[in-house]
């Protein structure tokens, strides 16, 4: 299997195809298996890479280094090893703020960046708590809350079929991710978005019950020049949920953020 020796620990890719760089970053407790539906489109044109960040599907799950700082710094070191050349970054909900940091705190590294469904802030004191809720419930009943949480990622009609498949995923995650979901609920990086010199798209499900449309327009419009997408239909997994629409959303974005 493809593997890199990144801070410490091994970090599983997939490197696929020719062309200008796009590194996909999937969402807490999945992996890059939750971009097949984009693979065999975009390695026609594009030299493609999946990477499981440290503590998700197969990649190393150590204690240390579970920290949105930590995982950009994994991400720089892959980015290094693979020499890419400014790359466009496409992040799915915390992937996206890993996206986001790497862009504000290493804007020469990678030449856009695709924000998919990123809580770019929290904008309700109950969605927080709900979040900070979660690492108790995860210790008393991981599988128990793993199921209830995960399905509510999705729209009304998802197959369960696809459910199922991201709890098992979730569930094969290392346990030192939820440290993450306590820090996400600080970031915010509305006041630094205005000075963002990396070109920047926004697409999001148009009915994803956690993160509503107000957050990536709110982020989108302090941004110069964002441009911003919304999938019809879909909840927080708009890959997954609407393949079809969201490749053709994502062609659109990629260009847009190519300098």
């Amino acid at each position: 299997m493809p593997n890199l020796t990144v801070n410490g620990t091994e970090l599983y890719y997939e490197d696929e195809g020719a062309g200008r760089p796009v590194v996909f970053l999937h969402g807490w407790g999945t992996s890059g298996r939750v971009w097949n539906a984009q693979l065999p489109e975009f390695v026609r044109e594009h030299r493609v890479i999946t990477l499981d960040w440290r503590g998700c599907g197969r990649s190393g799950r150590p204690a240390a280094g579970n920290t949105i700082a930590g995982v950009v710094a994994d991400v720089v070191s892959v980015l290094d090893q693979l020499a890419l050349d400014a790359p466009i970054v496409v992040g799915s909900s915390i992937g996206a703020v890993f996206g986001t940091d790497l862009a504000l705190r290493h804007p020469g590294r990678i030449g856009g960046l695709v924000v998919v469904d990123g809580p770019g802030y929290w904008p309700a004191t109950a969605i927080v708590d709900e979040v900070l809720a979660l690492p108790g419930k995860l210790a008393a009943d991981r599988a128990g809350t793993v199921v209830d949480w995960v399905s509510g990622w999705y729209a009304p009609g998802v197959s369960p079929a696809l459910v199922d498949w991201t709890v098992r995923q979730v569930l094969d995650a290392g346990v030192y991710i939820d440290e993450l979901l306590t820090e996400s609920t600080t970031h915010d990086p509305r006041p630094l978005l205005p000075g963002l010199t990396v070109p920047i798209a926004y697409l999001h499900g148009e009915l994803d019950p956690a993160i509503p449309l107000d957050v990536p327009r709110t982020c989108a419009a302090l941004t110069a020049a964002a441009e911003f997408l919304v999938i019809e239909g879909a909840g927080h997994m708009p890959h997954q949920e609407r393949p079809a629409e969201f490749n053709a959303s994502l062609r659109l974005a990629l260009k847009s953020v190519a300098p």
